[in-house]
């Protein structure tokens, strides 16, 4: 059985929800899955995984410090196996801005880092403004604001395609393990 690793760096939640949307997708395939957190993923046996998945989500306009961390730790086994990754961020609820190729964020990160991940996602996040602080709800509502984005503060808001992320999953699903 092909034993596979998703690691997340999830603020709101979101990306752990899609995580687990992938893994669901993954598991129809008779593949086994492990779902860690990035604060946890040094834990892991990276040697042991067949192939390693990685999501993270923006805040504030930059990935979790430690998925960089973690990339730069970890980079000749991640290169040596099937791997991916994608980013979760609300930009990407705009269709220009929907895949690798034309979301900043993601550009923005692959310049910062040697891996290059064979396979590459963006998905739209949520937008929670109830479950926000004073702060970040202020400042969310006025980059969604200047952005044309929702601005009610009592909205909640998914912008997620899942059909998206299932198409992912049947990726994640097929990449091949013996010639990588």
């Amino acid at each position: 059985m092909t034993n596979i690793l998703i690691i997340y760096s999830s603020r709101d939640g979101q990306t752990l929800k899609i995580c687990q949307r992938l893994q669901s997708v993954i598991e129809r395939h008779t593949q086994q899955v492990t779902l860690v957190s990035i604060e946890v993923a040094d834990r892991v046996n990276l040697q042991t995984c067949d192939k390693i998945v990685m999501g993270a989500s923006i805040h504030y306009g930059r990935h979790n410090p430690q998925v960089l961390a973690f990339i730069e730790r970890n980079q000749s086994i991640l290169e040596s196996k099937p791997n991916a990754f994608f980013s979760v961020n609300v930009v990407a609820r705009k269709p220009e801005k929907q895949t690798p190729d034309s979301n900043p964020y993601l550009r923005k990160f692959l310049k910062r880092i040697h891996w290059k991940p064979k396979q590459l996602a963006v998905f739209a996040g949520k937008i929670d403004y109830p479950s926000y602080n004073m702060f970040d709800r202020s400042l969310i509502r006025l980059i969604m604001w200047m952005t044309k984005g929702p601005t009610d503060p009592s909205a909640v808001v998914e912008f997620t395609d899942w059909e998206q992320v299932e198409a992912f999953g049947q990726i994640i699903s097929s990449m091949d393990i013996s010639g990588q």
